[in-house]
């Protein structure tokens, strides 16, 4: 994001107030002085550097200047003969600091990894040697100098690191300074303003503010010096591999065509260079079109005045990003622009890897910087030049795009014959044959292209493009070439229009204050070579909805709007205008209007919403006649017959056109209407399937063009009364694509929540997928046969018949949304994956699709849908994707799901700072067998698929991660996109390969994939790019995948658009002849809905009567309220109907129906579509659960709880703002999942509110902190969020409340505290307002975008604010009822089109806001503007908090900053005026996570602070310091073990952390950090292995690693690796002596700690997991064994085994074996889970047992009988279990979020709730009075109570039932 107050530049000393010396600091002779030469003030700095004399900016070093221009300008002279030392801080984007000091003290360059240190010498003459051997500091007459600095290069080149801002700058004697100047824009100081302007030259002037004066008739060379070190390259450390990377970053020309030598020039002194020396060549710069190599040793010296003068040549400019050369067009001067070629494509050629300018054939190539090459230099730069490219140049021509609109869907326009239509698509401009459908596209728009004009000889066209700032091209329309690019002074235009003649064309837009500008240029010099004229602007207040020229006077114009028609006249160089008196139709909303012929002349036309159609004579300014369109009832008749004009309930007309005999009427009833001029009535009339949002008559009128809200773009033909469909496109951005070969067709998914199928040889839509509450994911086409397989956001995979337009199978094996979908290239098999981790394997070689196998936790988690998370081997043998971990790639064999190699990508880039994850995968052609890994460091890596080693390597194939990628068939080319360009690889090339680059979307590009015929390729984002490829592909070699027998052979669509049609019964095009009636009621769109079959409505389910189908095997309890789409075969012609094809499997069947219209049936209750998740961290998300709430609970039939909830352990993250604190009072409460845990900071006791039944999102406190509120998510058994209201000091809840539907964002209470305001999400998007006396809702408003945040105002109960996309709300409250009123102000354009994401008020009438981009804006709520704005962080600020003259900000950068804004209320007065310089930061803090929560003292003296760390921080400014008061895992909590002695406790996780508690105080005492690895297993040593202070704890990892980390030494003993795969369960030996661990693959391995070595692997549960591992001395008899030790084992195929082992002499021995057959896999979590077992403690010849079995129940086994002695049901499956030692107790967890505690004895059983997810573990500790139990990273520690624990327990827990 833009700094806005920091452009065009920073004065320095202005923005510290030198000379103040309040904000800077000055020490020694420092003195304000007048230079003779400079006409101005200037700062004397005397005295040595060594003495003291300095300038510092800012005045501490605790504070920061926080500027983050890339250049900085230091204008300064040393004084003669005197050393003088120039000092910066530099900090780059991680936070390290960088010093940079600048000096001619130095003599020679050094570094180090925090310091640079540049010898510095400026003057005129040379730098020479004294007797001493020292340097000679300069000459006598040293002059003024300019010193230019590029921070981002210099911290680049030098240190490898990114750019951040300035920190501070310390000025030492001896020199006079001017100023410090920091700007992002590359000034030349030798040119002012006005000779940059007489010249035409493309530099940057320097500002007037820092010039230096020049005599007249006289050189700026001949007084000043210009040290400008574009990049000094003296760095050993800088390795010749890392060129490529930086020129990468820096292509540029230099500014002038001034000579900046490296050597000295031909007769030409040398001038005080800087004398560096590099070791190795490096480049350095780019001027003249050549390439420049420096060599040891390097001079660089300050640019001196050419001898020559020569003009720049003209260039060609080869560059990695494609918003290069289209990024400058707003700066760019218009003379230098005239001239644009558009084509078919816009191509840009980069080389790989190095990027130079290179020169154009017809212009010389010109020797750098005015002197010699060397013959390395040359030979360097003809590789470079012969590498950019690969021939032919461009590969790529655009040849079409299938979508319309993009900013709208206006703006179709007819050619002067009739023979083709011009639209937008995006940011291409379409010219369409209607005839033959061929497509121009004319491209050069950096964004989506609002408005179109078309003069009335179709010479010149007319775009404008949204962003930025309306940007302006006029084309010559018959070539396509772009005449004339300049930008508009409105800031965004909404229409143009252009005379008959095209001589005028008149815009109509928005300036960046929001009034309506009106502009009009002459245009007749474009043609011609000239440019555009600005002929006249002014400014209205009136809304303008629509404005034309009239086509017969082209100095007339008129316009309409919200209650008004203004007629407007161009005279004399301005535009004028006047009303029409419209009467009672002056409130009217007008929204179209078109000059038509009349009697008398010529007459106006305008209409409106409500109906109306107006006829104005424009000569006498008055309305003549009003009409209205009416649906006119007869008797009895739900529907109409027939339209008049009359008086009632009009029908919105949206747009009108006229023709010389008839009138077009488009309205949002969906109907096209032909009108005769009398209105008598309609001619012709066509029912569209949406809205018509634009209608246009051709210039013959026998054709009338309209365009739907939908994205349909067709034309009704008056004489053959036939409606042709030119366009259909999605609403929504694409998000994947497949492409099937034997019809050439091509199936897209967008969020518009459909899929549609295309004809790649006409671009025709074929089939229309709609899915109206599930999102469609990814889709497939069967290879072989026409089906087409599609994944859902719920976790649906459904197969469709092409043929017979029926559902064929509906799987439901996935718990989230699918992300990965592949068929294998021969047909047999399916794959489909989630974003939970589960891969599931499909036979769907028959009709039939059935599921073969499930996995679960193979793939990653939390995966976006992408088109390259699953891909196949051209032989289908091999499936490769992402996983377990983002870091991982997985390939496996395909039929049988067995896992052939693991590749870790992060590991491939040991110097970068970052770990690389992968991001797409695709199959090369083989053989051989490579697969190429697109990572998010820039990088595709080839790997070999066999084993696994790096092939190949293509670094920095973009700038950001590559998240789509495609191979040719026969390797030649590789496609690759990111953001919004598309790169063409030549693949063969292995060294350096080129590649071209195409741009044309305005939006990120989601996938790429060739075409079947591997003649073209395609592109998807904001629409569908079908490109030409130019060059001949050669066959694929022999055995590749190309001519193997699995691929189908390419082949051209067989059906024509004709037959297409002829297919469809009743789909024909024919306009009605008679106006039938329309239904009452809207037809129903059919869906495929889970749940019992009611009645035959025309609405299908499964029926339970009839029974699931084999195929599909949905569990039951999966199948419930979802609703899949229905797939509609569409006729090419029609416009007004589709329909489908009746006929399905098992209850399936579809019907005719309008598309878009809802179901009367299958849903609930008419609600918003819920939005997508805004880009900032501030909205609650709650974290993803498979468990859910049980439906019913056993209730204790003992008379006292046996458990109570004693300890929560941890901080929820996750929630926003979760945290309260009263200062006054000392009342602390926060969130740990479903629980409010309320603490005593003095004492750390704890109370625990339960009762919501899901995570919390947010707290808010009243301000008498007697009322809490708290607010839960939505679950699987509440449609609502639950908000509850707590008496504070009783503990009770008051009140349950509810009305959001998805979450609730924030809560406030307001000043009085007698109403609390609630904000949903942006899911459910509504803001209620509640009285707190009776806890009644009063008002709710629904909000038309996501909102952030609200706050009341604390002076005023009736006033409110809240921030969201780009704007402030202010709401006022009216009335008893407190009806919300609001008033939406927009964010000024300075700031850009950010999000504001917090807020807070101030002093009155203050209001504090911050966005995602890290700024924060003040505004004046009594003027409701923005008058201040500031840099306040480099992320997303998602707290503020201001008392008094102090803000506090919190980021997810983890930065919590305390600004001092005392003079900000000063600056209110200012206005515009206003300046942040006053506002300054006091302290930072950096803690642990992104800032969620806070809450402070009235002082701001000290607070605490909520992160996503899951900790809670005490904050003390005064003391800059932060305390940790509560901490806990972040991640899931895998073990809880104890120390022998039971005063410590120990916790792993997945985060990979190991943690140390103390048992007594529940503080954390040690932790131990593995990065990149989680941790899974954990076991603490035995007493009897060692002394208490040799205690050890064994950990287990994903990696199959083994770390022993001694207590007592807190630190890491031993690292072993006794597996391959990840480690899952480990255990000590009764004597500790002997470690043992299982592994995932059901490897059981014996380890020795004090040796590391793995003396014995056991085999016996290979290929199941292994989840448990237990470990005891054998003293309850011999069991049938003669060793000491008894162990077991127990795996996920549900065996457990039990051993006997003497490990010191070596023998392990089998004493028992337990199993249970195994249930069928089915596609649900309703199968029994992994075993589990432990020794019984009070009789060590019993096992207790769970999930042994298909009934859930614990069973207890006889190691002497060798059977079941006893069993105890269960109400569902276990998934933790735990045995007491010191009572007959067992403890067992449920995925349905309870905790069930059983009494053997008595046989009384407890259910407990707390836990908001399953409850994965619960462990009792050695001395039993305490159970641990964990959901997630939540751990409930509680009391057990009963005669077993001493002194008993009394009081209530939180127990359910």
């Amino acid at each position: 994001m833009a700094k806005a107050w920091q452009r065009p530049f920073v004065n320095v000393f202005r923005h510290c107030r030198v000379g103040e010396w309040r904000r800077c600091s000055k020490e020694g002779d420092v003195a304000a002085v007048t230079d003779e030469s400079l006409r101005c003030a200037v700062y004397r700095i005397l005295g040595a550097p060594s003495a003291g004399g300095y300038i510092q900016l800012p005045g501490t070093s605790t504070q920061s200047l926080g500027l983050t221009g890339r250049y900085l300008y230091v204008l300064f002279r040393p004084l003669p003969g005197k050393h003088f030392v120039i000092q910066l801080d530099v900090a780059t984007e991680d936070g390290q600091v960088v010093r940079m000091s600048f000096s001619n003290l130095f003599k020679e360059f050094k570094s180090t990894a925090t310091w640079l240190q540049f010898p510095l010498i400026c003057g005129a003459g040379a730098a020479t040697k004294d007797e001493k051997g020292g340097t000679r500091v300069g000459p006598s007459d040293a002059r003024w100098t300019c010193l230019q600095l590029d921070l981002r290069d210099i911290l680049l080149v030098y240190v490898n690191r990114r750019y951040g801002h300035l920190k501070s700058v310390k000025l030492c004697a001896s020199l006079l300074v001017k100023s410090l100047y920091t700007s992002d824009l590359c000034f030349d100081p030798t040119l002012t303003v006005a000779e940059a302007q007489r010249a035409r030259l493309r530099v940057t002037p320097v500002p007037r503010e820092m010039a230096f004066p020049v005599p007249k008739g006289e050189s700026w060379y001949d007084h000043y010096v210009h040290l400008r070190p574009w990049v000094l390259c003296p760095v050993a450390s800088v390795a010749v591999r890392s060129l490529p990377d930086f020129l990468g970053r820096v292509p540029q020309l230099l500014p002038h065509p001034r000579a900046s030598s490296s050597a000295t020039q031909d007769g030409a002194p040398s001038a005080g260079p800087i004398a560096v020396s590099a070791p190795a060549p490096l480049h350095t710069g780019l001027e003249g079109g050549g390439l420049r190599v420096l060599t040891a040793p390097v001079l660089l010296q300050p640019c001196q005045a050419p001898s020559v003068p020569r003009s720049l040549p003209e260039v060609s400019l080869f560059c990695e990003r494609s918003e290069v050369p289209t990024g400058s067009e707003p700066s760019a001067p218009a003379h230098a622009r005239h001239k644009h070629a558009a084509g078919n494509g816009v191509g840009v050629s980069a080389p790989k890897p190095t990027v130079v300018p290179t020169v154009r054939g017809d212009v010389a190539m010109h020797e750098p910087f005015g002197g010699k090459q060397s013959k390395q230099e040359v030979a360097l730069a003809e590789h470079l030049f012969r590498q950019r490219s690969f021939l032919p140049d461009p590969i790529l021509r655009l040849k079409g795009v299938v979508g319309f609109g993009g900013h709208s869907t206006k703006w179709a326009l007819w050619t002067k014959d009739g023979s083709a239509v011009v639209y937008p698509c995006h940011a291409v401009v379409v010219v369409l044959r209607t005839d033959t459908r061929e497509q121009r596209c004319l491209l050069g728009h950096t964004d989506k292209v609002s408005a179109l004009a078309l003069d009335g000889d179709n010479v010149l066209l007319a775009s404008a493009q949204a962003r930025p700032s309306s940007m302006l091209r006029l084309w010559d329309f018959r070539t396509g070439a772009c005449l004339s690019l300049f930008r508009s002074p409105a800031h965004m235009l909404c229409s143009l229009s252009f005379s008959c003649g095209g001589a005028l064309l008149c815009g109509v837009g928005k300036d960046r204050q929001g009034r309506t500008v009106v502009v009009a240029w002459g245009t007749a010099q474009v043609g011609r070579g000239g440019e555009p004229v600005l002929l006249a602007k002014t400014h209205t207040g009136v809304d303008i909805q629509a404005f034309e020229v009239a086509f017969f006077d082209e100095t007339r114009m008129a316009s309409c709007g919200q209650g008004s028609v203004r007629l407007w006249r161009l005279r004399g160089g301005q535009l004028r205008s006047c009303p029409v008196d419209l009467g009672e139709h002056r409130v009217l909303e007008l929204t179209d209007l078109a000059f038509g012929p009349a009697q008398d002349g010529h007459m106006l036309y305008v209409c409106g919403r409500s109906g109306h159609i107006l006829e104005i004579d424009h000569q006498h300014m008055a309305m003549r006649q009003a009409r209205r369109l009416l649906p006119v009832w007869t008797p009895g008749s739900p529907v109409s017959q027939k339209q008049t004009f009359g008086s009632g309930p009009g029908i919105s007309i949206s747009s009108l056109s006229m023709s010389q005999a008839t009138c077009a009427v488009g309205s949002e009833d969906g109907y096209l209407r032909l009108w005769p001029l009398d209105f008598s009535s309609v001619l012709l009339e066509a029912e569209h399937e949406g809205p018509v949002t634009w209608v246009r008559v051709s210039p013959d009128g026998l054709r009338v063009l309209s365009a739907t809200s939908l994205g349909h773009l067709g034309f009704l033909d008056v004489p053959s009364r036939e409606y042709r469909v030119l366009v259909r496109s999605h609403t929504a951005p694409v998000l994947a694509l497949a492409t099937e070969c034997s019809h050439g067709q091509l199936a897209t998914v967008s969020q518009d929540h459909t899929v549609r199928i295309w004809d790649l040889a006409t671009l025709q839509q074929l089939h229309d997928l709609r899915s109206p509450e599930e999102a469609p994911c990814t889709v497939a086409f069967h290879p072989t046969r026409p089906a087409l397989f599609c994944g859902f956001s719920s976790g649906a995979v459904c197969s469709f018949s092409l043929e017979s337009a029926e559902v064929l199978a509906v799987h439901r094996c996935h718990q989230g949304p699918v992300t990965g979908l592949a068929a294998s290239p021969d047909g047999s098999l399916l794959f489909s994956s989630c974003s939970s981790g589960t891969l599931a394997q499909y036979h769907c070689a028959t009709t039939q699709c059935r599921i073969l196998r499930v996995a679960a936790n193979v793939v990653c988690r939390d995966a976006h849908p992408t088109p390259n998370a699953l891909v196949l081997s051209g032989d289908s043998r091999l499936l490769a994707f992402v996983g377990p971990s983002k870091y991982v790639v997985t390939i496996m064999n395909a039929a049988l799901l067995e896992e052939l190699l693991r590749v870790d990508v992060s590991a491939l880039d040991l110097s970068s700072a970052r770990l690389a994850s992968a991001v797409a995968l695709y199959f090369g052609p083989g053989p051989p067998g490579h697969l190429l890994v697109s990572t998010s460091s820039s990088t595709v890596v080839v790997l070999d698929s066999t084993s696994g080693r790096v092939v190949r390597e293509l670094p920095d194939v973009h700038s950001g991660a590559c998240p789509s990628l495609a191979l040719s068939r026969d390797a030649r080319f590789l496609l690759t996109a990111t953001d919004r360009a598309i790169k063409v690889w030549d693949y063969l090339t292995q060294a350096c390969p080129g590649c071209q680059v195409y741009i044309g979307h305005s939006e990120p590009v989601r996938a790429v994939a060739f075409a079947p015929d591997q003649q073209r390729l395609l592109s998807v984002g904001d629409a569908i790019f079908l490109w030409d490829i130019l060059g001949p592909l050669e066959r694929s070699p022999p055995g590749s995948a190309g001519d193997s027998p699995g691929v189908p052979p390419t082949c051209e669509a067989s059906l024509d658009a004709r037959q297409l049609e002829d297919m469809v019964s009743g789909a024909h095009g024919l306009p009605r002849q008679q106006v039938p009636k329309p239904s009452q009621a809207s037809p129903l769109l059919l869906g495929v809905c889970a749940g019992p079959l009611r009645d035959d409505d025309g609405a299908f389910s499964w029926s339970d009567e009839e029974g699931l189908s084999e195929e599909s095997h949905i569990p039951e309890g999966l199948c419930q309220g979802s609703s899949l789409p229905v797939l509609v075969k569409e006729a090419s012609g029609a416009g007004d109907r589709v329909w489908g094809s009746p006929g399905g499997p098992r209850g399936f069947s579809m019907r005719p129906h309008p598309h878009g219209w809802p179901s009367a049936w299958g849903t609930r209750k008419a609600q918003v579509r819920p939005s997508a998740r805004p880009d900032c961290y501030r909205h609650f998300v709650a974290r993803y659960k498979t468990s859910s709430l049980p439906k019913s609970a056993s209730v204790s039939r003992g008379s006292a709880e046996r458990l109570l909830l004693k300890v929560v352990m941890g901080y929820n993250g996750n929630g926003r703002a979760n945290m309260v604190w009263k200062p006054d009072t000392g009342f602390f409460a926060y969130t740990s999942g479903c629980l409010v845990v309320v603490e005593d900071l003095h004492s750390g006791a704890q109370q625990h509110w339960l009762g919501h039944p899901e995570e919390i999102s947010t707290l808010a406190l009243s301000h008498d902190a007697q009322v809490l509120a708290s607010a839960s998510g939505c679950g699987s058994t509440a449609s609502c969020c639950q908000i509850r209201i707590w008496n504070v000091p009783g503990g009770s809840c008051r009140q349950l409340m509810s009305y959001h539907s998805t979450a609730v964002q924030a809560l406030a209470f307001s000043p009085d505290d007698e109403l609390l305001v609630t904000l949903g999400d942006y899911g459910d998007r509504t803001l209620a307002l509640w009285s707190m006396a009776t806890c009644e809702l009063l008002s709710a408003t629904c909000l038309p975008e996501p909102v952030h945040g609200v706050a009341f105002n604390p002076r005023d109960a009736g006033e409110l604010a809240c921030v969201g996309q780009r704007a402030v709300t202010l709401w006022l409250l009216h009335g008893p009822n407190a009806s919300l009123q609001g008033r939406r102000e927009p964010l000024p354009e300075e700031l850009g089109a950010g999000e504001l994401t917090s807020l807070c008020y101030g002093a009155a009438p203050l209001l504090y806001c911050g966005s995602n981009a890290g700024q924060v804006c003040v505004w004046d709520t009594s003027a409701s503007r923005c008058f201040l704005a500031w840099e306040a962080d480099d992320g997303e600020i998602g707290v503020l908090l201001c008392s008094g003259a102090r803000l506090v900000s919190g980021s997810n950068t983890r930065r919590l900053r305390l600004w001092a804004v005392g003079a900000v209320p000063e600056l209110r007065c200012k206005g515009s005026r206003a300046r942040s310089s006053s506002v300054f930061m006091e302290c930072e803090l950096t803690l642990d996570g992104a800032v969620v929560s806070a809450v402070f003292h009235d002082t701001m003296d000290m607070g605490v602070v909520g992160t996503t760390a899951g900790t809670l921080w005490y904050v003390s400014w005064a003391e800059g310091s932060s305390t940790r008061l509560i901490s806990g895992h972040r991640s899931k909590v895998n073990e809880v073990v104890f120390s022998p002695s039971a005063s410590h406790w120990a916790t792993c996780s997945d985060d990979g952390s190991v943690r140390v508690w103390s048992l007594a105080s529940m503080e954390l005492l040690i932790q131990f950090q593995v990065l990149n690895q989680g941790c899974l297993c954990l076991a603490w040593s035995p007493a009897s292995c060692a002394h208490p202070e040799q205690q050890q704890v064994a950990a287990g990892y994903s990696d199959g690693t083994l770390r022993v980390f001694s207590i007592s030494r807190i630190a890491m003993e031993l690292k072993m690796h006794p597996h391959w795969a990840a480690l899952t369960a480990i255990a000590y030996s009764a004597d500790g002596q002997t470690i043992l661990s299982g592994d995932k693959d059901g490897l059981v391995a014996v380890s020795c700690p004090r040796t590391g070595m793995t003396f014995c692997v056991l085999s016996d549960h290979r290929g199941a997991l292994i989840s448990t591992v237990q470990s005891r001395s054998k003293e309850h008899g011999d069991f049938g064994a003669q060793w000491a030790d008894l162990w077991l084992a127990a795996s996920s195929d549900q065996c457990i085994s039990i051993w006997a082992a003497d490990w010191p002499q070596g023998h392990c021995e089998l004493v028992d074996w337990l199993s249970s057959p195994s249930p069928t896999l089915m596609e649900g979590p309703s199968h029994p889970p992994s075993p589990l077992v432990a020794f019984c403690p009070w009789d060590g010849a019993l096992l207790a047992c769970a999930g042994l079995g298909v009934r859930p129940e614990v069973v207890f086994y006889s190691l002497h009988q060798k059977q079941v002695v006893e069993r105890i049901p269960l109400p569902f499956f276990a998934v933790s279990l735990s045995l007491s030692p010191g009572a007959r107790l067992v403890a067992v967890g449920f995925a349905e979020r309870v905790l069930r505690l059983v009494d053997c004895e008595s046989g009384t059983m407890q259910d407990f709730a707390g836990h908001d997810d399953l409850v994965q573990l619960c462990r009792f500790a050695p001395s039993a009075r305490l159970l641990f139990s964990a959901a997630h990273s939540e751990i409930l520690v509680w009391e057990v109570t009963g005669p077993w624990a001493a002194g008993g327990a009394s009081g209530s827990g939180p127990r359910l039932g």
